[in-house]
């Protein structure tokens, strides 16, 4: 299966993701109690997706993908429609997403990260008295980091500014590194006379896009360091940028280190960067990947079985997962994480092989200990993921001679044989 580092993207989408995922079990359980199997395997393939989809910035994709998936399960209230909410609202959708947040208001009630998002489309439409509303619910358990900021600034838009200065010193405390807050702050000071703090946070958000650009320019050096070494002189520069207290620089640093091949110096940032933010299921990816990589498959797989179970809907962490359970030789324990990982994306070729070849290790596993009905089961899912292939028939024809049922031994033995003519016939 084709397994990569995860880049970051954007903040407010992969954090309601977490959020989504975390929320489910109690609200949808029921819906997939009235599932149908296909229909819920559909569903399943077009959510895994979406949410590669909303990975990559692709929101038309995403929102066709948790369409279709709520076409064949429309009780797919938080696994769809609000993922599908969030890529309307990123594709500057304001009318269909603020339809589709309500939808899922209606059933899971206030949730910050709904209240958010409903925030956000207020102070888009100028609304300040909804978007202070909404917002400032949220803030009372802020979802995204970014929460305070708007509050404090659609405060200051509505002219009231006690409150904006109030919320805009709590979203510095939260995000010391954001230039907007500082400046908002100087824009809050200079409509109250206050020309001298005005000037000093003015400075300071001029500061904070330099030392962006700074950051900037020092990760092109760092990798290029990396790339001509010495690695000694390499860490030395590029240790400048780990931040023990900014999850996303420190995975920032990471990952560079991991694309370049330097998977020890890659691990102290990301630790660090999942002790921060343990709810970050990129986060906790990229330090498993990178344990795997390097052949650490106790300390890979220990966080992985945490992840999968909090966001069992994520494809990556599944393949990852099942990864390395088979490499630790644990093929019972790697299948259903493979069919759930091949549920969430029907089209991946190393899930699909590796799905394969398990069902058939397990089913001579069966058929050595008699276990003939659980021995033919895997054979029938390794036929389906592999129409072509005589293999499955072959070992489904000598589990039937074995248990006596010639008919059907000699069905499969012809189904082998056709198959076998096919694969050598001239295309």
């Amino acid at each position: 299966m084709s397994l990569k580092p995860q880049h970051t993207f954007r903040t407010s989408t992969f954090f309601t993701l977490a959020l989504v995922l975390m929320m489910l079990p109690p609200l949808e359980a029921a819906s997939q109690a009235t599932t149908t199997p296909g229909a819920k395997g559909s569903a399943e393939a077009h959510l895994g997706k979406g949410y590669d989809a909303m990975k990559l910035e692709q929101y038309e994709v995403a929102a066709e993908e948790f369409r279709a998936a709520l076409a064949l399960d429309p009780k797919l209230v938080l696994r769809a429609r609000f993922p599908l909410a969030i890529s309307l609202f990123e594709l500057h959708k304001p009318v269909e997403a603020r339809r589709e947040f309500e939808t899922v208001r209606r059933t899971v009630g206030n949730h910050p990260n709904i209240l958010y998002y409903l925030g956000r489309l207020d102070l888009n439409e100028r609304n300040l008295v909804g978007a202070i509303k909404n917002l400032k619910q949220a803030a009372a358990n802020p979802p995204f980091p970014d929460t305070t900021y708007y509050l404090g600034y659609a405060y200051l838009k509505q002219g009231n500014l006690t409150a904006a200065e109030k919320w805009l010193l709590q979203a510095a405390e939260t995000n010391p590194r954001d230039s907007r807050i500082p400046y908002q702050l100087g824009s809050v000071y200079r409509k109250q006379g206050r020309e001298e703090e005005a000037r000093k946070t003015l400075a300071q958000a001029s500061d904070l896009y330099r030392t962006g650009f700074d950051e900037s320019r020092l990760k092109q050096e760092c990798e290029i360091k990396l790339d001509e070494g010495p690695r000694e002189e390499a860490h030395t520069l590029c240790d400048q940028l780990y931040d023990e207290n900014n999850a996303g620089k420190l995975t920032a640093l990471g990952t560079i280190y991991g694309q370049h091949g330097d998977l020890e110096a890659a691990l102290k940032p990301l630790r660090r960067a999942a002790q921060l933010v343990p709810e970050s299921p990129q986060v906790q990816f990229n330090l498993a990947f990178t344990y795997f990589r390097l052949n650490q498959l106790e300390e890979a797989r220990i966080p992985l079985a945490t992840a999968v179970e909090r966001w069992p809907d994520l494809f990556q962490l599944n393949a990852l997962y099942a990864a390395v359970l088979l490499k630790q030789g644990n093929d019972s324990a790697a299948y259903p994480v493979l069919r759930h990982a091949h549920q969430l994306n029907p089209q991946d070729p190393g899930t699909v092989e590796d799905f394969y070849k398990t069902a058939l290790r397990l089913a001579k596993k069966s058929q050595d200990a008699k276990q003939f009905v659980e021995a033919i089961g895997y054979c029938e899912d390794a036929a389906k993921l592999k129409p072509g292939d005589p293999e499955p028939h072959r070992r489904m024809a000598e589990i039937h001679t074995l248990t006596g049922k010639t008919a059907q031994a000699a069905n499969e033995q012809q189904e082998a044989d056709r198959l076998s003519r096919n694969i050598g016939s001239p295309q």
